[in-house]
């Protein structure tokens, strides 16, 4: 099990800025490549960006959906055992429950969201003034 678990959403105004953690307690969030879906309603859940695990032959490679490119960054503090998503400059369109998830494997391989093992409780990230 892959207990997972985000925070941080909530309410902001368009061009605005907001950081999702996501956490996993008793877990080395770094053993794994851990991506970030969203879900707005009435919508297919998609692939917003991924990190890659750094242990061993992983390089912690970061990629993103084209529509957050240069606006939305993610990063690891293993320290912390934390994967944030920073959004900025944000659009009403970004509206939606955010989502980290693993597929328990090292590397991100740009799968869809069926492909993946465990998942958090979701968090709302609204945009709108």
């Amino acid at each position: 099990q892959v207990p997972l678990e985000e925070s941080g959403g909530g309410l902001v105004q368009p061009g605005g800025s907001l950081r999702l953690s996501c956490t996993a307690s008793g877990f080395t969030l770094d053993y794994y490549a851990i991506a970030w879906f969203r879900q707005a309603p009435g919508k297919e859940r998609e692939a917003v960006s991924c990190i890659s695990s750094t242990i061993g032959n992983s390089d912690g490679r970061p990629n993103y959906a084209d529509s957050v490119r240069g606006r939305f960054t993610v990063s690891r503090d293993n320290a912390k055992n934390t994967v944030y998503l920073q959004m900025d400059s944000l659009k009403p369109e970004d509206t939606a429950v955010y989502y980290c998830a693993t597929e328990t494997l090292s590397n991100c391989r740009g799968s869809k969201w069926y492909s993946y093992d465990y998942w958090g409780q979701g968090t709302q990230v609204t945009v709108s003034s």
